[in-house]
């Protein structure tokens, strides 16, 4: 357990986590690298112009991060599905409403935070490969499913212009990512015209 810097109730706090009196929850606000070679390594950007192959760039180790951005342990496991959009396509300016499935198929209650990524495809700059736009902690108990909806508006799917100096949102299409951790694979797609 890495507790950083808990303050002066740090003792009381991880007692109650290893007893199981209070449900861990913390989620990395970075990607851990696996090896000093790979700093600096963000899960928004990729370094290779071949994608695919990303994930084999050294021949005696792996290449991917050792925990990804947004990674986080508790004492359960949970489970994604049922991923949905309440339409195909939007209009720029509309918003567009997402819903996913979340299970908690453990013996005990806990919590998860569900982490909503997008990646615009094309568009009149180079976006990032994923980008976290939505995210919410939901408590469950013991085998409890429970549906969360997420707005993706124009204010989650504009972006910051170099070039106009404005917020900019275009006509593009979006991929959607909804999991645990910026590794998400529960992938839909939409298009804002």
């Amino acid at each position: 357990m890495q507790i950083w810097h808990p303050g002066t109730q740090g003792g009381a706090a991880v007692a109650n986590l290893l007893l199981g009196d209070a449900v861990p929850g913390g989620k990395l606000p970075f990607t851990w690298p696996r090896h000093v070679g790979q700093v600096p390594i963000f899960y928004a950007q990729r370094k290779s112009h071949s994608p695919d192959s990303e994930n084999k760039r050294y021949w005696n180790e792996e290449s991917e991060p050792l925990f990804p951005f947004g990674h986080g342990l508790g004492y359960s496991q949970f489970q994604f599905s049922n991923l949905r959009l309440d339409r195909a396509q939007v209009k720029v300016g509309e918003t567009l409403k997402v819903y996913v499935d979340l299970l908690n198929e453990g013996s005990c209650r806990a919590s998860e935070v569900v982490q909503l990524y997008i990646h615009q495809r094309y568009g009149s700059a180079c976006r990032p490969a994923r980008e976290l736009k939505g995210f919410e902690r939901v408590m469950l108990g013991p085998g409890e499913l429970r549906t969360i909806a997420f707005d993706l508006g124009p204010q989650e799917l504009r972006y910051w212009s170099a070039a106009v100096r404005d917020w900019v949102q275009e006509s593009a299409e979006f991929d959607i990512w909804l999991g645990g951790d910026s590794n998400a694979s529960l992938h839909a797609s939409f298009e804002v015209s």
